[in-house]
């Protein structure tokens, strides 16, 4: 599951990814579009891959999140005419641009998002609907029965919908979205102890096995880990 708004350019290799309820292919200049929540898997791919990834800066999202608009295309193909804000930004970062150049074209970018909200898109009312009560509720404890009445659709028509459109199940993804806030709380410096209680963990043994089977590593050497990074900053 992707934690930030991401604009990658593929620069070299082939590669077949899931995301968005469908298969995607990639080749040299296309880019793909990824944005907090989404879920993405590599499928395959031929030989080496080599992407330039750009994560955008969420606060220049922060007024389309509280509009509810979503970015409907994860992929767009070398020629689209979509795609030509995002590879001005790529192209100044290659080109070590100056400030205002880069900060033009980090905006532009953003803008370009938005401006694909008009794209149909892939995630229906209720699942939509049934993701904002999920990341609502991060910290509380959701039935599946509040999910269904808060997305207006039957539990059982819900369960099928969420799992086709988002690539797993809302059980599931509430469990990414705990662990990427507990990631995020434990790189501001709060305890590892604390962590599961403010994220929705029964104790600390549930996040330890989520956060190991989804991060790879667990809380605590995760905390070293960031801490380590920041004190070898000059």
């Amino acid at each position: 599951m992707k934690e930030n708004y991401v604009a990658a350019r593929v620069e070299s290799g082939h590669s077949e990814w899931w995301a968005h309820g469908k298969l995607w292919r990639s080749a040299p200049g296309s880019i793909q579009l990824k944005e907090p929540g989404d879920v993405h898997r590599d499928r395959s791919h031929d030989g080496p891959i080599t992407l330039q990834v750009v994560v955008l800066p969420s606060s220049l999202f922060e007024s389309v999140r509280d509009e509810g608009r979503t970015i409907a295309l994860p992929h767009l193909a070398l020629g689209d005419e979509r795609a030509y804000a995002f590879h001005r930004l790529h192209d100044a970062i290659s080109d070590r641009a100056e400030r205002l150049p880069l900060e033009v074209a980090v905006t532009e970018a953003a803008t370009a998002f938005v401006q694909l909200k008009s794209t149909a898109s892939h995630r229906s009312q209720p699942v939509r609907r049934a993701m904002d009560y999920l990341r609502e509720r991060i910290s509380d404890s959701v039935t599946l029965d509040d999910l269904a009445l808060h997305a207006g659709l039957d539990k059982f028509h819900l369960c099928r919908a969420f799992r086709a459109q988002i690539g797993m199940p809302p059980h599931a993804y509430l469990t990414h979205l705990r662990v990427a806030r507990a990631r995020r709380l434990l790189e501001r410096g709060v305890v590892a102890s604390q962590v599961a209680s403010l994220v929705g963990f029964y104790d600390q043994s549930q996040l330890n096995r989520h956060f190991r089977r989804i991060v790879g590593t667990t809380p605590g050497r995760h905390a070293l880990r960031q801490a380590g990074r920041e004190r070898s900053v000059p």
